[in-house]
């Protein structure tokens, strides 16, 4: 809105976004704003700003009839808002976790799929699908501290696998040197002298002569 039109503003109204709906996430709080956005007319989507956790949509007394309309459609999003999934860069903030571990987690069944969505890139042709989160999981997880739980087992699995690869170096390692020990060329088999201890020797002197 130009800078000259501020002071035409007389129409406001502000909803408070729950701890429920949020998450405690500053960056799930921002990914509702960005949802409540793309359910408005475009030439007014800009008007919803959030602040801290508050979502206000100002407008000029003028345009009274879209500003209805959009409070409207605002009203009833909010209605479902603590049950909207839960995308991956909000449940990396929420979780406090790094984006291997979501993988991982998810790979391995710990990290529950509520299913994918698939967006489009701004300003690009490209779409991308990601696995969403059911708030309800999310938090369950952030409660129960599951996230502690998953990096100690991950710790004593890590170390295991170091115990087990040790060990199969050391094994290989004997295994070559007996290959080895059993390469190695025996004595003469048309010389069975050679296997008697000191043979040498009494041949020298010539007591077989």
């Amino acid at each position: 809105m130009p800078k000259n039109a501020k002071n035409d503003i007389e129409l406001i109204r502000t909803w408070t976004l729950s701890t429920a709906a949020t998450l405690g996430s500053s960056v799930r709080a921002k990914g509702i704003l960005q949802e409540m956005q793309a359910r408005l007319p475009a030439a007014i989507k800009k008007l919803l700003v959030l602040e801290g956790r508050e979502l206000t949509l100002a407008m000029p007394a003028s345009d009274k009839a879209v500003f209805n309309a959009a409070v409207a459609v605002i009203s009833r999003a909010m209605d479902e808002v603590e049950t909207l999934p839960v995308i991956p860069r909000e449940i990396q903030d929420i979780l406090t976790i790094k984006t291997s571990e979501r993988h991982r987690w998810l790979a391995d069944g710990r990290l529950p799929s509520a299913g994918t969505r698939t967006v489009r890139l701004n300003g690009r042709a490209r779409r991308i699908t990601f696995h969403v989160f059911d708030p309800k999981v999310v938090e369950d997880l952030l409660d129960r501290g599951a996230v502690d739980e998953w990096r100690v087992e991950d710790a004593e699995a890590k170390a295991e696998k170091r115990r087990r690869a040790a060990y199969q170096a050391k094994l290989t390692r004997s295994l070559k040197k007996a290959e080895k020990t059993a390469k190695k060329p025996k004595n003469d088999p048309d010389n069975p002298a050679a296997e008697l201890r000191g043979w040498a020797e009494f041949d020298v002197d010539g007591f077989l002569r």
